[in-house]
């Protein structure tokens, strides 16, 4: 099972497309309070389209109750991780929690700072400070996904039907 955990999120269309990424690739969302906006907010639910509905969220109060119910491989998505996503294998385990911080500050330094070894960097120009957290947590998503070979993924069209476009 592939894990998000959102450190104290603070803009909901973020989340609400990390909602839709996590539905599209079945992954379980997990959100660390205080959170920037309401769950039933407009912004995130227009994000999120109707797929805020058909995938778990869980939500905690603080890092502690939420690393207290979980367990599993934990790897740090932030600016200072000094590894790329491709040099971890991420088959080592059944559960992977991938952790993002909060857009304005990201994933605290003291929690950082004790998992040095599975921080992780999405190399981009020295310049450049962060991507935007949606489409960081769609690129681990995939890089998860492409070593454990697309899980119960479809590789092909099934709403219109995979001869779709050879009867366009």
């Amino acid at each position: 099972m592939i894990n998000i955990v959102l450190y104290e999120p603070e803009i909901p269309q973020n989340t609400g497309n990390i909602i839709r990424s996590c539905m599209a690739l079945n992954a379980k969302l997990h959100l660390i309070e205080p959170l920037g906006f309401y769950m039933n907010e407009s912004h995130l639910k227009r994000a999120g389209m109707d797929y805020i509905d058909q995938i778990e969220i869980k939500t905690y109060t603080n890092w502690q109750e939420f690393k207290n119910n979980n367990k599993g491989e934990f790897f740090y998505i932030t600016r200072y991780g000094k590894k790329q996503p491709q040099e971890f294998d991420y088959t080592i385990g059944d559960n992977i929690y991938l952790v993002f911080g909060k857009e304005s500050t990201g994933i605290p330094k003291e929690i950082l700072k004790d998992n040095l070894d599975k921080c992780i960097r999405i190399p981009m120009i020295a310049d450049a400070r962060s991507l935007n957290l949606s489409n960081t947590v769609a690129i681990m998503l995939y890089e998860v996904n492409r070593q454990l070979d697309f899980p119960e993924l479809s590789k092909v069209e099934m709403i219109k039907g995979e001869d779709f476009l050879d009867n366009y």
